[in-house]
């Protein structure tokens, strides 16, 4: 009967539904009776109906239930909802439905990014204060591992924004590597003179606050790194392996040979001998069980070789006295682009003599007016420099660099100058060399020389050259030689040392005295052909013997 009471009671509100639904603006339908609807709470009441209105007040609303009364997802502004125990008719329950779901669904699209960013720069793990990890930068194009030569920073150590941290021996300079973020210096986990550092590894870490510091004594970047999720996805692929070698191991012993042959067998004594007499397993046949080399099967194969048998020998110089000495990482990356350039670039080599009497008696003039205005006397590779960048601006085709797909040809004359050092080999680069005046190339090149030989070149001091000129013949006196071209770049002027030689005279019988410089030019037959190579000779022997044009 009390069911029954409530139900005759509230007949006249459900009859009405049907009226506000109509509505633009339909209201929700707020249900009174306790005991018609038991599992609703009062807390899950949200909005109360009148005269049509929204005027809902909210009581302890659950999160889904407050997006769906701000009405961003639903039309018209309406929300409707109603006990899932209820029934309301076909017709209410149609339209009640889709504001619940439509109400979730906006409240989950705004849950997910509702997480603020951390401040840029910094992460933070469960258990450290947020913290920015270094890594080694990459400090030039080439530039896949560096060294720390020294850092200027120590552990603890207030840091500014452009303050030095440490040093970065680079494949080619000493670079200093500035602070980016203002805080402390943390950690140093790559001290001084730390080697062969890849790039992106964690060399130090630095935090916001002082009192963190103390929280990194024994941090390693291996915790806060992302090393673990890779290695994740690399175990489910061994289990599949052995769950494939299982089934037809025993069902097909013959499949097995396969796997047998990438792999070789050998007992432990037989690989011994055989790597103390530099013996590859791969040329021995193994007679023994399933195809094992044994013992004897390297005997045999000793004494089949004969005379070649004793090739253990080179260990019997241990007695040699000798020093290893540390690579530098400048001469390990010279090593591997010249070796690169030796097998990739077809070279070929034209070599002229030239007459340097002229040029050397304007040197002489020009070398007293320096001294008389207080500037640095030129060096013959200075006008040699000048020369050079002005043939290349004669024959640009030799200015060029190659492409799989096209040859680029440069407007600019930046010519790299090589620079022997204690350290290595150098080619810090003088830009737009043909347009700039002998005494200001030898100012630049002067300069330059001492960067390198302190080690404190800077990437814009030797990235973009264009041409490169070796010179061994003043310091050396080198008489002639061929240089290897430096990529990517299409040739290479080897310069040699003047000597006195004696030249038939203009009449028959007579003889002269000349000085003569020997140059080679090293060139890229894919860029560079014979002919061209031997018109820009030609310029650059104009320009040396006859000096005064290169003043024009």
């Amino acid at each position: 009967m009390t069911y029954a009471t409530h139900v005759l009671r509230h007949s006249k509100k459900i009859g009405s539904s049907s009226n506000l639904i109509r509505h633009d603006s339909a209201v929700l339908v707020r249900w009174f009776s306790n005991g018609t609807r038991p599992s609703m709470e009062k807390g899950d009441d949200i909005l109360r109906c009148q005269s049509g209105l929204i005027s809902g007040e909210r009581h302890n609303i659950p999160k889904s239930f407050n997006r769906c009364y701000s009405g961003s997802a639903v039309s018209n502004n309406s929300c409707r909802t109603v006990s899932p125990r209820m029934s309301c008719g076909n017709a209410l329950r149609t339209t009640i439905a889709p504001c619940t779901s439509t109400g979730s669904m906006s409240f989950i699209r705004r849950s997910s990014g509702s997480q603020a960013p951390s401040r840029r720069g910094f992460s933070s793990a469960s258990d450290l204060p947020p913290h920015q990890a270094i890594g080694m930068p990459s400090l030039s194009p080439t530039m896949t591992e560096g060294n720390i030569a020294r850092w200027l920073k120590k552990e603890g150590d207030k840091v500014s924004p452009g303050e030095v941290l440490c040093e970065v021996e680079t494949d080619k300079a000493t670079v200093e590597m500035e602070c980016m973020e203002e805080g402390y210096l943390a950690k140093i986990l790559h001290g001084d003179g730390a080697s062969s550092i890849k790039v992106g590894e964690v060399i130090a870490v630095t935090v916001e606050e002082e009192d963190d510091i103390a929280k990194f004594k024994d941090y390693q970047p291996s915790t806060s790194d992302a090393t673990p999720s890779p290695k994740a996805p690399a175990s489910p692929p061994p289990p599949k392996e052995e769950v494939a070698e299982k089934p037809v191991t025993p069902s097909q012993p013959k499949v097995s040979k396969p796997s047998a042959a990438d792999r070789i067998f050998a007992s432990p004594l037989a690989r011994k001998i055989a790597e103390d007499h530099n013996i590859p397993l791969t040329n021995i046949k193994g007679t023994g069980p399933e195809g094992r080399i044994v013992k004897a099967d390297i005997d045999d194969y000793l004494a089949s070789r004969g005379k070649d048998a004793p090739a253990a020998a080179p260990k019997v110089d241990t007695s040699l006295d000798y020093t290893d000495i540390p690579v530098a990482q400048i001469r390990k990356v010279t090593a591997s682009r010249l070796l690169l350039s030796k097998q990739t670039i077809p070279h070929y080599y034209l070599t002229v003599d030239t007459c340097v009497d002229k040029l050397i008696e304007l040197r002489s003039r020009l070398n007293s007016l320096q001294e008389a205005s207080g500037g640095k006397k030129l060096s013959v590779n200075d006008l040699v420099i000048k020369a050079a960048a002005l043939a290349l601006r004669k024959v640009p085709q030799c200015n060029s660099s190659w492409t799989n797909d096209y040859i680029r040809q440069y407007h600019n004359v930046n010519i790299n100058v090589a620079v022997q050092t204690d350290n290595g080999l150098y080619v810090p680069v003088v830009r737009d060399a043909d347009k700039k005046g002998l005494s200001t190339i030898s100012e630049e090149v002067k300069n330059l020389a001492q960067k390198a030989k302190e080690n404190s070149l800077k990437p814009q001091d030797y990235e973009g050259g264009t041409f490169t000129v070796s010179n061994l013949g003043g310091p050396f006196g080198i008489k002639q030689f061929c240089a290897i071209i430096n990529p990517p770049q299409s040739a290479i002027l080897a310069v040699g040392s003047a000597e006195k030689r004696v030249l038939p005279g203009s009449s028959e019988g007579q003889y002269k005295f000349a000085s003569m410089m020997s140059v080679t030019l090293s060139c890229d037959h894919r860029v560079i052909d014979g002919a061209i190579g031997a018109e820009w000779l030609k310029a650059f022997k104009g320009y040396i013997e006859s000096p005064e044009s290169m003043l024009l």
